[in-house]
This record gives structure tokens, sequence and C-alpha cells, in this order.
């Protein structure tokens, strides 16, 4: 008896360490893939937010990272986010930075080594959702760029669908994207052009501050650059007066992209020099060119033109009536 009693308790204690096990991994197996967190800040903005904007990763053959995606609610009501992946491609069009190739294939192609943790989610106003992103390099893939990017959209739900119909809007779906810049170590081409240093539309006459400088360039290399580096100015007299800095930037390949520059200072007159001295961002290579612009303040010397003149005329009248009232 002593010993029956004894098994069926062993046998309880087994059958339910192994209820709770399997309870514990139902519980591991079925845990949100993502993370929400409640913010301070209820202020309803009617917008949501994405981060990072850009990603940069360097990654070698075959190796797995992972990046944080986060989204933040700010529309003042639960909503359902999509999350989808496309990739992207520089344009020789200096009046588009990216262009986002809508489901299509981009010639360094990164949207099919990105894995999700989630593809949908719900979150109420005033949440942020932190999901994670796995980049998957493949063994064989090429050395240089990879460029893809993880675009989170609203979802309109059936019955916001239904409000939008019976009041005559058209739902509206936004979308927001964070671009993926990956690295991938190897031999690569690396061939990065200044174009151009010049202030906007070509000018060498300002009438005024600020000073808008543009620097082109071009990429003809297999991976992504980040010029960066300073504007030094001189006045007539030869004395430095600014040193901006120009703070990086991608120039995506086989793409132009024009980086404006702006100096502001209100007291400036005469002839300058700009220089600028760019570091391409690879093997310690500086790009430099100046340009040669003059400053002259057309309003001021008009308004001082208008005032002299005044004061001529004032004085003349004054004398006049000074010598009509001597011959009296």
């Amino acid at each position: 008896m002593k010993s029956n009693t004894l098994f069926r308790m062993i046998s309880g204690c087994a059958i339910a360490l192994a209820l709770y096990a399997n309870t514990a991994v139902l519980s591991v197996t079925h845990a949100a893939p993502y993370s929400i967190e409640k913010l301070p800040d209820t202020t309803v903005y009617n917008d949501f937010v994405v981060g990072p904007g850009k990603y940069q990763v360097e990654a070698k053959l075959g190796e797995t990272k992972t990046v944080n995606l986060t989204v933040t609610n700010r529309l003042g009501k639960d909503k359902t986010f999509q999350i989808q992946t496309e990739d992207f491609k520089g344009s020789r069009d200096i009046e588009k930075t990216v262009v986002l190739m809508d489901g299509e294939r981009g010639p360094y192609s990164l949207k099919d080594y990105l894995r999700i943790a989630s593809t949908t989610f719900t979150i109420g106003n005033a949440e942020r959702v932190t999901i994670p992103v796995t980049i998957q390099v493949p063994s064989d893939a090429q050395p240089g760029g990879l460029y893809g990017s993880v675009v989170v959209s609203t979802i309109t739900t059936p019955a916001e669908q239904t409000s939008g119909q019976s009041t005559g809007v058209s739902p509206v779906v936004t979308r927001i994207g964070s671009l993926v810049f990956i690295r991938v170590a190897g031999d690569v081409t690396e061939d990065l052009v200044l174009k151009d240093f010049s202030l906007r539309n070509g000018a060498h006459v300002v009438g005024s501050s600020p000073v808008e400088f543009q620097l082109l360039y071009e990429n003809n290399g297999s991976v992504h650059e980040n010029p960066s580096g300073f504007i030094h100015i001189k006045n007539m007299l030869g004395s430095e007066v600014a040193d901006i800095e120009v703070e990086p930037w991608f120039v995506l390949p086989d793409s132009l992209r024009l980086r404006e520059v702006s100096w502001n200072n209100p007291f400036l007159f005469g002839r300058y020099v700009a220089t600028a001295e760019i570091q391409k961002g690879y093997d310690n290579k500086t790009d430099s060119a100046s340009v040669v612009f003059w400053v002259i303040p057309w309003k001021v010397i008009a308004l001082i033109f208008v005032v002299i003149i005044v004061i001529v005329a004032l004085i003349r009248f004054i004398a006049s009536k000074i010598h009509i009232s001597l011959k009296k």
C-alpha cells in the first residue's frame, strides 16, 4: 500500500511538472514578437512617427544582423498598421533623393533579406511599438551595397471604411519608410566625384544673407558613400570669417546627389572666397573646390541713397529759406 501511494504521488508530481512545462513552452511560443510601451505625452498630433529614418549596417557574407524599428501612434485613437519591405535606388534627378521600387526588384536588392517579427499590429494613442527587423545576408551575395526600406502604413478597418463612405470621404493611406543601407564586406568599387561647387543657381552676386551653397556629387561605385567636411570662407582682406560644417550625407551608387548648405550672417558686404574641403569617406581622399562671390546689399544701398537725397534736398530747402530771409 505504501509503495502504491508513493507511486501515485510521484506520478502526480511528474504530470504536474509536465503540464507546467507545456504551459511555459506555450507561453513562450505565443509571446508577442514585439513590445509596446505607453508614453507620457498623450497629445494628439494626428500623425504617427517611424524611427529611425535610416539604418546603416556593415555585414559579412552569411552574417545575420538585427535592428529595431519603432512606430509611435499620435492619431488620437487605436490604429492598425502594416509593415512591408521595398527596394530603393538612387537617382540621377537631383530633385529625387531616392526612388522606391514599388514592388519591383532594385539593382541592389535587399527586400528578400529582410525578416520582420510582425507585419501587422494595433496600438492605441500615445503608444510606441518596437519591432525587431532581421537582416540575413546570404553567403553568395555580391560585396558592396544592398538597399531596401521598411515601409509602415495605416490600415483602414471595415468600420472606418463604412464611416468614410457614409460621409462621402475616401480613406487616406499614409506610408512612412525607414531606409536600410547594408555594406557587404569584400572587394568593392568606390568612385565618388565632386561635379560642382557653387552658389545656388550659379549666382556670383547676392543681395543679402543667407548665402546658399550647393555641392553636387556623382557616385559611380558599387557602394554608397557618406562625404562630409567644411566650407571655409574668407573676406576681401584674406581673413577667414566663417568655417561651416558640412555634416555627412549619403550618395547611392549610380546616382547624383545635391547637398545645399546655408551661411547666415546679417553683416555681409564685398568680395568673398568660399573653399569646400570634403572628405569622400574612403582612402583618406579629399575633394577641394573654390568659388568667388560678391555680397552687395542692394536694398540697403538704395535706402542709403534715398536718405542722402532727402538730406541734400532738406539742406537745400533750409538754405533757400535762409537766403530769402537774408534778402528781406
